[in-house]
């Protein structure tokens, strides 16, 4: 037969989004309807195949608790056909992640995680996959832009960039691509502006078709076209999941016809899995007994509704670890504040999940004119793509930027403009000043100079829920701290 038809599943940064949510009276998303999903056009679609581009971990007490085994068990029953790595799942360390890749029953690919002392991949590069006589090569890639957490584990490298990442495409497809190979997948977790830039360097000769990506959570409403390959995402968790439904020519060796779609994840789509019901219930038995206790209550609910914008949620959370500390900034990484919504009850479960990387706490002191340039730094253009970090301010700091100049306005603490020779003390969470150059543009030397950087705090989590136990009734608004014109 000439024509064949294939449906390609795929989701990306479930990040443990395990349960079922209540939006607007309907039943949306869940791990065990996702699962219903997949079985659902299996049972449709002869030829169909399921792939997770990366970031299954965190974001759930059940995975943090379990440090990934429990998400592991699931992703299982899951069956997903091929996976790659994202950001997140080194966050429990490289060793741990090889140990979980052993309790793995589905394969992990990756192409640029290496041991540096022998040049060794960590992971399969690629996957061959066959289905009714068709032949897909799946290649994995992750690049060193969002691998900052690794920089701990020093015998990891060597991390390439986007041109690099092109290249090592290249070496797969003339060595493993071969004369019978149909279609070749990237399955990627780099983000789509890197997708985009990815694509764009790929050379057509190496026959790749499409890109699946994750990192950046982008909700698309149709595929992306750079170089005359289709790039897609499907957004963040499990209420949703995209589809591929194409038709290959087998005599031609091409695609003839490609359709692509999100597929909300609902009651009206699809059923619950009940194995995966009964392990959840398992899981969430033994974490409710642990951690469903309230720990404090907020004067109402509280919003982090983006994370490249000043948020309700997160001048709480800069203004708690700042409050009677010996620095005078507390910078909070947006990222790091996980739920929309937040209170106005909270659990220790919900304190946890809404803050799920416990690290130390760093003091800095930087000049004035070296502040206004990490400030510039952070809200370059890049940043309202999504992609870059982002910071919550404590209390006293007041910015203006304009994005058509990018230039800042105003930039004044406690009300007094910040002048250049001024000595500002600023305080980071261990990931952010360990990847200090990154992310805020400026050279760490330059900064150590200034004071021998002293670690404060052992654990944010246990300044949090100190001062959220000491603290009823907490309240946060949006107050101009940051504000964007243009």
């Amino acid at each position: 037969m000439a024509k064949k038809k294939l449906t390609i599943l795929h989701t990306n940064d479930m990040h443990g989004d395990f349960l079922p949510k209540d939006i607007e009276g309907k039943s949306v998303g869940g791990l065990s309807r996702l699962s219903g999903y997949v079985k659902k056009v299996r049972s449709e679609e002869k030829n169909t195949i399921y792939a997770i581009a990366g970031d299954m971990f965190r974001g759930s007490i059940i995975d943090e608790d379990y440090l990934g085994l429990s998400t592991i068990e699931l992703v299982n029953l899951l069956q997903p056909d091929v996976t790659t790595i994202g950001n997140h799942e080194v966050d429990y360390g490289i060793a741990h992640l090889l140990f979980l890749e052993k309790c793995a029953r589905f394969p992990i690919i990756n192409a640029n995680l290496f041991v540096t002392l022998n040049n060794a991949r960590l992971f399969k590069p690629y996957l061959q996959l066959e289905i009714d006589g068709m032949k897909i090569l799946f290649i994995g890639i992750l690049t060193q832009e969002v691998l900052a957490s690794t920089k701990s584990e020093k015998v990891i490298g060597t991390f390439i960039d986007v041109e690099e990442a092109a290249r090592e495409v290249g070496i797969i497809c003339d060595n493993y691509r071969t004369k019978n190979t149909d279609m070749t997948i990237l399955l990627t977790h780099i983000g789509i502006e890197e997708d985009r830039r990815l694509a764009s360097l790929l050379n057509p000769e190496w026959g790749v078709d499409m890109i699946i990506g994750g990192h950046s959570h982008t909700f698309i409403d149709a595929p992306e076209y750079v170089n005359n390959i289709p790039i897609v995402q499907a957004g963040t968790g499990t209420g949703i999941i995209g589809r591929f439904d194409l038709v290959y020519d087998t005599w031609r060796k091409k695609i003839t016809s490609l359709e692509w779609k999100c597929v909300h994840i609902d009651e009206e789509t699809a059923e619950n899995d009940e194995i995966i019901d009964e392990m959840l219930n398992r899981y969430k038995q033994e974490t409710d007994s642990k951690y469903k206790r309230v720990i404090t209550t907020l004067a109402r609910k509280l919003t982090h509704p983006a994370r490249n914008q000043e948020t309700e949620v997160g001048n709480l959370y800069a203004d708690l670890l700042q409050d009677e500390s010996s620095f005078d900034i507390m910078l909070v990484a947006s990222g790091s504040l996980r739920k929309k919504e937040f209170g106005p009850i909270v659990e220790v479960q919900d304190m946890m999940e809404n803050m799920p990387f416990d690290d130390a706490l760093h003091m800095l002191k930087v000049t004035g004119i070296q502040f206004k340039q990490m400030v510039k730094y952070l809200l370059r253009d890049e940043a309202w793509e999504g992609h870059t970090e982002f910071y919550q301010f404590s209390k006293g700091v007041h910015i203006v930027y304009r994005k058509s100049t990018h230039e800042l306005e105003t930039c004044t603490f406690k009300g007094i403009d910040v002048e250049e020779c001024d000595a500002i003390l600023i305080a980071l969470q261990h990931y952010h000043f360990v990847n200090f150059t990154d992310f805020f543009g400026i050279p760490y030397e330059e900064v150590e100079k200034n004071m021998k950087p002293r670690t404060v705090s052992t654990s944010v989590s246990n300044i949090v829920e100190e001062y959220f136990s000491t603290h009823p009734g907490l309240d946060a608004h949006v107050e101009g701290r940051i504000t964007i014109l243009d």
